[in-house]
């Protein structure tokens, strides 16, 4: 992939000194919700784009698809150019939608999008919906 020829304003994100463009890509629409999902080939292309005019934050979640949006950017080969974001908190069990944050499924969920993106470590995971158990 070509190097950004657009700058893009970096802002600090929170207070632990995470930083990304001030333009971010949320990528829900690529695989759900927003009609039938997109070819594979046509949404890596636009990551791709997006990220060559300067775009370095991306965000996704696990209930995206569910599950192929971060398989998605996890086959876009970018990883080395953006922060990535992923949110958890949505399950659906037994055909029902349940909000949940305990610490065991929080931990089971992070690990799977670790393996759905294809990566060692997400620059901001954060919790779709607040559990209110």
């Amino acid at each position: 992939m070509a190097a950004s020829t657009t700058t893009v304003r970096r802002i600090k994100l929170g207070s632990q000194g995470l930083e990304v463009s001030a333009q971010g890509l949320g990528c829900m629409g690529m695989s759900a919700f927003y009609g039938p999902p997109k070819s594979d080939a046509d949404m890596i292309a636009l990551i791709h784009h997006a990220v060559g005019s300067g775009v370095t934050f991306l965000d996704t979640s696990d209930i995206y698809g569910p599950h192929t949006n971060e398989i998605l950017l996890g086959k876009g080969g970018v990883r080395q150019h953006v922060e990535l974001a992923t949110k958890f908190g949505i399950s659906f069990a037994d055909g029902k939608r349940e909000v949940r944050g305990d610490p065991a499924y929080v931990r089971a969920a992070c690990e799977a999008s670790l393996k759905r993106l294809d990566i060692d470590c997400i620059d901001l995971y954060y919790q779709h919906r607040i559990d209110t158990r």
